[in-house]
């Protein structure tokens, strides 16, 4: 299928160039606010073409799906007016800033027939993949429990443009939490309810982002107001009883925890520790009961997906007439329960999640790369 980018930055080219990996999408054209940006995106990955306007690319009716990278706060928008025109539509995460938008999407397409599919897609890569299936094997047994964490300073020393990290729509929990809570759920199900406790730690923040060589760049120096939580910690309980610890965070350095091993599931028979969520490999560990040691379990799925992935599948179930896993289902459950963190901080009480959500069909087993089913 013919796919078309909206919005070229930073995430664009890992999307262009692990596109190429899969038969089933081919991205051709690029569009962007800012024509430069699509025009060095265009030039650098050899798409076939930067379109001089998002509408130009919207009105494209060669293009069948476009992938919606712009900034959280437009996501909704964007995704809307793709559909307006007839395309389907694979959203960066968020879905929106808010559930009215979120569903203004889904009502959208679900009126004409087109599909929505959103990041992350990492759950469908090597390392998540194995995990769900020693996970439904019962090779824990009986899961009880789960952590997960991501604890970081935030984007104010890294990116050139990070305001928007720190506005509603974006904060640890919407902007990182997506990965984390997109694993929990395909690895233990639907959740029931959540507690949480959010707060604004760091009220300012200085953007101290240099150039290689150490010159600044335009807004090196600048401060900005943090409008949004930038700390997030909370409870999930799943339906099936087991209850997960989640905290997110732009407001710490130098976290304790194993980086490489950010979610520990813990079952009646043992425990294991999950790769960041954030990738699409690292090692999966397993200790049973009685065990010595951790054993690394060998993967069972292909390695070396990346972004795009997701895409690909959606365009393998349009053509098949499948479910898609990526769904619209699971990226507004994934926004439902990340709100309901925000929500329950605010209440002071527990969020109670009324969403449907079933988990997505498991990847089969010894796939050849670029080939999803």
């Amino acid at each position: 299928m013919r796919v078309g980018i909206i919005g070229c930055g930073n995430i664009s080219d890992n999307y262009v160039r692990h596109a190429a990996q899969f038969e089933d999408i081919d991205i051709v054209a690029c569009a962007d606010i800012d024509p430069d940006r699509a025009r060095k995106l265009a030039e650098e990955s050899d798409i076939l073409e930067a379109k001089p306007t998002v509408d130009d690319l919207l009105e494209d009716d060669s293009i069948e799906i476009v992938i919606n990278l712009t900034i959280p706060a437009v996501h909704a928008a964007v995704s809307l007016s793709a559909l307006e025109h007839g395309k389907h539509v694979w959203t960066e995460k968020p879905l929106a800033a808010n559930r009215e938008d979120a569903r203004q999407v889904l009502d959208a397409a679900r009126a004409k027939g087109l599909r929505v599919g959103g990041a992350p897609d990492t759950f469908l890569g090597a390392g998540l993949q194995t995990a769900r299936k020693a996970i439904d094997d019962g090779r824990i047994g009986k899961p009880l429990a789960a952590t997960g964490f991501m604890l970081c300073p935030g984007h104010a020393d890294w990116h050139q443009d990070p305001e928007f990290f720190y506005l509603p729509g974006g904060g640890p929990m919407l902007d990182m939490g997506p990965y984390y809570v997109t694993a929990l759920l395909n690895l233990l199900g639907p959740v029931r309810r959540i507690n949480a406790m959010a707060s604004i730690l760091i009220p300012k923040r200085t953007i101290g982002t240099r150039k290689p060589d150490g010159s600044p760049y335009p807004r090196t120096g600048e401060t900005f107001d943090v409008t949004t939580p930038d700390h997030v910690v909370g409870q999930m309980e799943f339906e099936n009883g087991a209850v997960a610890t989640i905290a997110t965070s732009f407001s710490t350095w130098y976290p304790t925890y194993d980086g490489s091993h950010p979610i520990t599931v813990f079952g009646e028979e043992g425990t294991m520790q999950v790769p960041d969520p954030n990738g699409f490999d690292g090692s999966v560990l397993l200790r049973r009961v009685n065990d010595d040691d951790w054993t690394e379990l060998p993967f069972e799925h292909t390695a070396d997906y990346g972004r795009a992935a997701g895409t690909a599948d959606m365009a393998k179930a349009i053509a098949t007439g499948r479910p898609h896993r990526g769904s619209a289902e699971q990226i507004y459950t994934c926004l439902d329960v990340m709100l309901g963190f925000l929500d329950a901080a605010e209440a002071d009480r527990s969020y109670v999640v009324d969403t449907p959500y079933e988990r997505p069909a498991p990847l089969p087993t010894g796939l050849p790369l670029g080939v999803l089913d």
